[in-house]
């Protein structure tokens, strides 16, 4: 089945571009995906999902200009999914210069490639709920205003604008999609939803290890990334281009996440303090297994996000499978019986 249509996905072998991959393979699309030249890149994520020699894989770097030129030249896409980024947002406080020029410039300089190459390519942004912050509405919807609260935060909210401008200012076909949390099996080890899933699960196996965690009362609105990538490529093949907010409209605490996870584990607990000096036994052995480390917090949180995604219900009817419970199951049972995989 062919379509004849082409998509360059940066960051493919991410969560996101692994599922995105696989989506856009089985309508049809040839599909090229970047991976950072010399870096030792993992595909364990697209090789689980058994489609890595499905895909063109290319040297690419958003901070090369002639290289995203020369690709985008090549390839002509007819749809570019700029998913890559320095996304972890720990660390994007230890390094905002680099995590800046990826997520930032490294969308203007593809912008500019469209623009200069071919302006009938379709191009996709992967916005964050992480540039509301600290918000100013609750829920937040596509006009709420923006106010990040860290270096990554800020990147996006650049590349954001950066897409809205081409959009208006030379009448590129370019979206973003404010995509709030969204989960799955294949999330990286450093998330927070995957660390929590794995360790419980590990120590319900036997082990004697302790989750150490930050901030437990935030809240978060999280999702399925198999549905969320559903959402990108509605956005891209949509008569209009336009910005939309990707999320379930409900939200639950890091501890809520916890509980589920225990309560699908079948681990008998109980939380004891609040705050910093919270943390979890496990009343079988009377073992502390949870507990809140300072270290984790960050230098300004971010409280509570909850997204409201009527707008893309209604013009796009993106209607998601998932709903929170399900999604933690499904990444506590992966970790049960794939306890040695790492993504």
């Amino acid at each position: 089945m062919s379509n004849n249509k082409k998509a360059l996905i940066t960051g493919v072998t991410g969560q996101d571009g692994a599922y995105l991959s696989q989506l856009l393979l089985s309508k049809g699309y040839e599909v090229y995906g970047t991976a950072r030249r010399g870096a030792s890149e993992k595909f364990s994520r697209l090789e689980y999902l058994g489609i890595k020699n499905k895909i063109n894989i290319i040297d690419f770097d958003l901070l090369e200009i002639s290289n995203i030129n020369k690709v985008v030249d090549k390839i002509r896409p007819t749809e570019i999914y700029n998913l890559a980024a320095q996304s972890f947002v720990p660390t994007s406080f230890d390094l905002p210069i680099l995590t800046s020029d990826i997520n930032a410039m490294g969308t203007l300089r593809l912008l500019e490639a469209i623009l200069h190459i071919d302006k009938n390519i379709k191009f996709y942004q992967a916005s964050t709920s992480e540039m509301f912050g600290k918000v100013k509405k609750i829920p937040q919807d596509e006009e709420t205003l923006l106010h990040p609260r860290s270096p990554y935060g800020v990147s996006k909210a650049f590349a954001h604008y950066a897409t809205i401008n081409y959009r208006e200012s030379y009448d590129i076909f370019a979206c973003s999609g404010i995509l709030f949390n969204h989960e799955s099996p294949l999330r990286g080890h450093e998330f927070v939803t995957k660390k929590i899933a794995k360790t419980l699960s590990k120590i319900k196996l036997g082990s004697d290890e302790i989750l150490s965690i930050g901030n437990v009362d935030a809240k978060r609105d999280w999702g399925y990334a198999g549905d969320y990538v559903n959402a990108m490529w509605l956005m891209l093949n949509h008569n209009i281009a336009d910005d939309y907010i990707v999320s379930m409209g409900i939200n639950n605490s890091v501890k809520d996440f916890i509980n589920q996870c225990l309560k699908i584990l079948n681990i008998d607990y109980e939380w004891q303090g609040e705050g910093v000096n919270a943390k979890v036994l496990n009343k079988h052995n009377n073992k502390v297994i949870v507990k809140v480390d300072p270290k984790f917090f960050r230098p300004a949180e971010v409280d509570s996000l909850i997204g409201d995604p009527s707008k893309i219900k209604k013009i796009l009817k993106w209607q998601p499978e998932y709903t929170f419970d399900k999604l933690v199951a499904e990444m506590v049972n992966f970790e049960l019986d794939h306890p040695n995989i790492i993504f």
